[in-house]
């Protein structure tokens, strides 16, 4: 096999308008369950126009695995719009709250750590403080490394909200 017929798999997310609906939701949970494709994360909310909801899927394949998501995707009724803001200007959040022992280092170490992530301390005990961070994945993924060798108690992630970017100038503003 040469190499340019070995597809390269690479990280996708997917903005899916559909109507409100949980049986929507269910039935693209399904797409991927039923078809292998892989689903790295999925939230779903409601948009601001009432009855409607923004499902945000992150997702891994090749350019033909993710056309396939696509067209499954608008094959489900109450999708009214996909679009894979993986090659677009696009603002990308997540959230994590990652709770941590403070046994093994002082309070002081580890919230230093966390502000030059600009985690928030949420809560705090003799032993453990909770953090919440938020930013792109590599941030939420880069500041959950940096913590383990502390030791993390327990961990909640939300997955990937994203919407495109409107601004497309050269540069890239990030206000946070």
């Amino acid at each position: 096999m040469s190499v340019n017929t070995i597809a390269t798999k690479s990280r996708h997310t997917l903005s899916v308008l559909v109507k409100h609906n949980l049986n929507t939701f269910s039935r693209i949970i399904g797409i991927f369950s039923g078809k292998g494709f892989e689903l790295e994360s999925v939230t779903f909310a409601s948009e601001k126009e009432r009855g409607m909801a923004r499902i945000t899927i992150t997702t891994y394949g090749d350019e033909e695995t993710v056309e396939q998501i696509n067209k499954h995707l608008y094959n489900v009724i109450d999708v009214l719009k996909v679009t894979d803001l993986t090659h677009k200007k696009c603002i990308e959040r997540e959230l994590a709250i990652v709770k941590v022992s403070t046994a093994k280092a002082g309070r002081p170490e580890i919230m230093m750590i966390a502000q030059a992530f600009k985690a928030k301390v949420i809560d705090i005990t003799g032993d453990k403080l909770a953090l919440e961070v938020t930013g792109n994945t590599d941030k939420v993924d880069a500041m959950i490394e940096v913590m383990k060798p502390y030791g993390i108690i327990e961990m909640s992630r939300t997955g990937s909200v994203a919407l495109k970017r409107e601004f497309q100038g050269a540069a890239n503003i990030d206000l946070t």
